[in-house]
């Protein structure tokens, strides 16, 4: 999914929400400035829904329906998204002629609401899931014709592989040389993560590769700070960078590649108590780590969190990374970033960052192992971030209470009332992990 407006606080409201509402989606946001180039750039798949907030006039021949325009360039490039209008001003006039021109919803973006936009997204998948159907019912007519013997056996292959080949245009990866790509392995709003073998290494490592082209005029440059970020830290505890360059405008960052995967996954077959207070501990020594280089993490989540053969614990995704002097490159006030499950109270509310942030997204997944369960759920992401603010975690079970003293003060509202530090964190965890606990059974995310 893809978030267009040039509002950047209403744009990251509208992906926070989207994230709650599509969890299995990636939700990007760019500002409409940035959009035109981008519809230039892409091939027509690159984005599912995209959710298109602009100016749409009086009329549609009104010079400044930007929107309907927008639409026009849209259908002529082919791009097959499923566009929810947003718009900024509009009429029934408009309103007709935007669905004419292929939208999948029309909405006034002073009367959007969670419900609606809720509807509006419902009908735009719906409307995917027929494209994808009438997809593969032209691929099926395909392969029976072929089976049928309508024309020559070699003809009717490159055919058949043809057709296979643009049903999958999308999937096809860059070319970085020096890399030989195998498959996808991951991928967030702004890059894809692919498992690939170095030619200089002689063995497979993460290649991660931006979706957009660097912009030395803007902030494009995600990758190269995460590369500095990482660079400056060589501990087993965070993820270790092989190379970083820019390939035809696109970054990519070339890092160590874990095969067991992370946390995340590890948790869906349960964790022990005694287990779920050692990664408590190795998390907790991770931070100090980055911490002690400056950084503060931002995004820490158990998507975030790798697992070596050992099961020691590396951490990675470092994009939204930050330095902890209060420079000028530290974490920027009244723009939000990272997960709304594991934000902390001052990270929801748009204030400056410290340390005790990371521990408190580290008490999020303290609860999550421990139960099962995110301790903050909810119908929006501003709902979710309202209950990191106001409410209060909720009772552990009875079977768990030994638990508590040390979640409450990582989860505490006031960061004064948190552990003051990692190493704090990790000497609690311990003593508790190393004090008798039953060895129930583990509890599946």
């Amino acid at each position: 999914m893809l978030v267009v407006d040039r509002d950047a606080k209403y744009r990251e409201w509208l992906r926070l929400h989207l994230g709650i509402l599509c969890p299995d989606a990636t939700v990007g946001a760019i500002d409409l400035a940035e959009f035109e180039p981008w519809t230039a750039l892409v091939s027509g798949r690159e984005c599912d829904v995209l959710l298109l907030a602009a100016p749409f006039g009086t009329s549609p021949e009104d010079p400044d329906a930007h929107g309907l325009n927008l639409l026009r360039k849209l259908r002529l490039r082919n791009i097959a998204s499923a566009v929810i209008v947003l718009a900024e001003d509009g009429n029934e006039l408009t309103a007709v002629r935007a669905l004419q021109l292929g939208a999948a919803d029309y909405l006034p973006k002073r009367l959007l609401t969670p419900e609606r936009l809720k509807t509006s997204v419902r009908v735009a998948l719906r409307r995917i899931e027929q494209r994808v159907v009438r997809r593969l019912a032209d691929l099926a007519h395909t392969a029976q014709a072929v089976s049928l013997g309508a024309a020559s056996h070699e003809t009717e292959e490159q055919d058949d592989a043809g057709a296979l080949s643009r049903a999958t245009e999308a999937e096809t990866p860059p070319t970085i040389p020096g890399y030989t790509i195998a498959k996808k392995i991951g991928e967030s709003e702004k890059a894809v993560v692919y498992l690939a073998a170095s030619a200089a290494l002689g063995k497979d490592v993460a290649l991660k590769v931006t979706r957009t082209a660097r912009d030395e005029s803007t902030e494009r440059q995600a990758l190269e700070r995460e590369y500095k970020a990482i660079l400056a830290i060589r501990d087993p505890a965070v993820v270790s960078i092989h190379d970083y360059g820019v390939e035809k405008g696109l970054e990519y960052l070339a890092m160590e590649y874990f095969p067991r995967g992370d946390l995340k996954a590890r948790m869906y077959f349960g964790v022990t108590e005694a287990e779920t207070l050692r990664y408590v501990e190795l998390i907790a020594a991770a931070l100090r780590v980055v911490h002690g280089a400056g950084l503060l993490h931002r995004d820490l989540k158990p998507p975030n969190v790798m697992l070596r053969e050992n099961d020691d614990v590396a951490l990675i995704d470092f994009g939204l990374a930050r330095t902890l002097d209060g420079g000028a490159h530290s974490t920027r006030t009244g723009v939000l970033r990272g997960s709304p499950y594991y934000m902390s109270p001052e990270q929801a509310l748009g204030e400056e960052l410290d340390a005790r942030s990371d521990l408190y997204s580290l008490g999020v997944m303290y609860h999550e192992m421990l139960t099962g369960k995110k301790p903050f759920t909810g119908g929006s992401a501003m709902e979710v971030l309202q209950q990191h603010v106001n409410a209060p975690p909720p009772i552990l079970p009875l079977s768990l209470s030994r638990h508590t003293p040390l979640l409450a003060r990582l989860l505490a509202k006031r960061r004064e009332d948190r552990f003051a530090t990692a190493d704090e964190v990790m000497e609690a965890a311990a003593r508790l992990r190393l004090s008798a606990i039953p060895q129930a059974e583990p509890n599946a995310a």
